[in-house]
């Protein structure tokens, strides 16, 4: 039998394996970490334990599917449980608001800190709720989408996308609070985008959560990637951990083998690649990629290969250079993050599972990510406990934080080697401020800058969901998961179709499986 092979054990690369084998192919995995998961990852130390990578799961019928696809019950290897509130928000101006799936909870927390917006709130879930209807089928559960897609949409349809004005403005004309309207803004962030920037039509992510509801698997986040892997092997895939990929070989325009980091060179029908797709063209296609037909990509072509040039003009050879002299506004990357793992010797009983602390100025914000390429001087800041769930993640009497403030994608515009601990500091400043001081508290911590999430998942400047979402015209420009100039080669991931989130990257896997086949 021919073999298939997967260069990284990420979410897409498990869920292409999974549905590979489920079809009766023989299929190996390369993982150069030694654990599977990819961004999914997880830290113990000194009695915490927390998850690092995705925290927030949505979109329980994919996974169902997933294992479905395998003739298993996702129940039998997983157990998802709703998480109440949804989120947990506290504003400046001192108000909280919890998140609730529930229609009338959702509803009377509304009313209490901005009952002008009960009526626009319902009004914008039915608004979300419709462009869910129309592009899901297009844009998130079907192959890459392509100019032809449009015609698979109803004419009258064309126009309920709302893909030429930004999220923001469709926002604020349904609600009117600064609270609500950042609220809903914040769903940009789960594509590494800005909500002044991003079409309108990603206010579906809105729609997803806020009906659909959070789940948290017990024991961890990391239990997905550990209950794909094991239905994975019992299917018959081989995944080799510690174990890279150093290059990938083409003869006649056709994929040949993989050559791994220890000289050992394997060959198979197909490769499919789980890392960043420009991660993968840089790196591991270096010696083979054909740049003429790359060019003929039109746009997305050009603006690689130019990236390609200015690399081998300046002589770096390491991700770290490469990445860090690279802020063309064409080819912009989505958000990066800068993430706090701390282990608290106090417990905080104002605080839920999931919590956002907002800035008073959302819109400056998103100006330094984005235009300025720095970090916010007063973030929005995200945590997650999952202590409150699952107890034995801290020890008694104590609670495990995963700090996470949205970051701009590594560039030479900012040196976070030389500032992450003032930065560190700031955003526990920032925390203290809303009541929730644990600087004397701390007793096991852990840093991770852009640079880290670069090196340790193969992330391009480090961008937590590869090109930015903030164009009218994302969708169409997201690479391909077949690539159109090398025959064989196949890419799956958050950074290609339909996009990242861990459902997306799941549903990747399922393009990626269905196009190989």
């Amino acid at each position: 039998m021919n073999e298939i092979l997967i260069i990284g054990a990420g979410i897409g690369g498990l869920s292409t394996a999974i549905r590979l084998a489920a079809a009766g192919q023989r299929v190996t995995i390369y993982e150069k970490n030694p654990q599977v998961g990819g961004k999914m990852g997880q830290v113990r130390a000194d009695g915490f334990r927390w998850d690092i990578g995705p925290s927030v799961i949505t979109m329980r019928h994919v996974f169902e599917a997933l294992f479905a696809s395998a003739g298993r019950r996702l129940e039998d290897y997983l157990t998802l449980e709703p998480v109440d509130p949804l989120t947990r928000y506290f504003y400046p101006n001192g108000a909280i608001l919890d998140a609730k799936a529930d229609p009338e909870q959702m509803t009377a927390q509304i009313r209490q800190i901005a009952p002008q917006d009960v009526a626009g709130y319902e009004k914008y879930l039915r608004y979300a709720a419709q462009i869910h209807r129309i592009t899901g089928p297009v844009f998130i559960y079907d192959r890459p989408p392509t100019w032809r897609s449009f015609w698979r949409v109803p004419f009258p349809d064309w126009f309920k996308i709302d893909g030429l004005r930004t999220m923001q403005k469709a926002i604020e004309n349904h609600v009117q609070s600064r609270e609500l309207r950042q609220l809903l803004g914040r769903f940009a962030t789960y594509v590494g985008g800005s909500p002044y920037l991003a079409p309108a039509t990603l206010n579906v992510i809105a729609h997803v959560e806020l009906t659909g509801g959070d789940w948290y698997p017990r024991g961890g986040i990391y239990a997905i990637a550990q209950a794909m892997a094991r239905l994975a092997e019992e299917l018959g895939v081989t995944i080799h951990t510690n174990c890279g990929v150093k290059e990938i070989g083409v003869a006649n325009g056709r994929f040949s083998h993989l050559i791994l980091e220890n000289g050992k060179i394997v060959r198979g029908t197909a490769v499919i690649s789980n890392l960043d797709v420009t991660t993968t063209r840089q790196h591991l296609l270096k010696n083979s990629f054909n740049a003429k037909a790359q060019r003929r990509r039109g746009l997305i072509g050009w603006l690689t290969q130019l990236i390609s040039l200015q690399q081998t003009f300046n002589g770096e050879n390491s991700i770290h250079k490469s990445q860090s002299t690279i802020h063309n506004s064409q080819f912009d990357s989505s958000c990066s993050g800068f993430i706090l793992l701390l282990g608290v010797n106090k417990q905080f009983p104002q605080l839920a599972h999931h919590n956002i602390l907002f800035s008073p100025d959302y819109p400056a914000e998103f100006e330094a990510i984005f235009k300025q390429g720095q970090p916010p001087t007063d973030p929005t800041i995200y945590i997650a406990i999952t202590s409150k769930t699952d107890p034995q993640h801290a020890p008694d009497g104590s609670e495990n934080w995963f700090v996470l403030v949205n970051a701009p994608p590594l560039d030479d515009r900012y040196d976070w080697q030389a500032h992450q601990q003032s930065y560190r500091d700031l955003v526990l400043q920032k925390i203290a401020d809303f009541g929730f001081d644990v600087r004397h508290h701390i007793v096991a911590e852990q840093i991770l800058t852009p640079h880290e999430l670069a090196e340790g998942s193969g992330a391009w400047r480090g961008a937590l969901y590869g090109a930015s979402p903030n164009s009218r015209w994302a969708a169409f420009k997201r690479p391909h998961n077949r690539s159109k100039q090398i025959q064989g080669l196949y890419y799956v991931g958050g950074t290609t179709h339909p996009g990242g989130g861990v459902p997306m990257v799941t549903l990747s896997g399922k393009v990626a499986a269905e196009l190989v086949l």
